[in-house]
């Protein structure tokens, strides 16, 4: 497959992962970190890398903002809940491996 091709096809995958994301914003990051070990604020580490790589700079809070499709600050306060202690004591326990 051509890298143009295989650049879209990624490309489309990450737009739908993000919509996905999106629909579902009961599902915390914590949730993510204790089962795939990644989170919406990886995915923004990441698109700032990826975008570096590429000779681009993105500021991390607008990367962010693209991630979750709205200022994190707006996002934090809609949508995040605080942690429970199984959730917090499952992370500290991932944590030590």
């Amino acid at each position: 497959m051509e890298k143009m091709k295989s650049d879209a096809i990624e490309a489309a995958a990450f737009r739908r992962l993000l919509a996905h994301l999106d629909s579902r914003k009961d599902v915390q990051n914590i949730d993510l970190m204790n089962l795939a070990g990644f989170c919406r604020n990886c995915l923004s580490k990441w698109y700032v890398a990826a975008a570096e790589q590429e000779g681009e700079s993105i500021d991390y809070e607008a990367a962010r903002e693209r991630v979750y499709g709205m200022p994190y600050a707006q996002w934090k306060a809609e949508f995040q809940a605080e942690a429970s202690p199984e959730q917090l004591a499952n992370f500290a326990k991932k944590g030590d491996k």
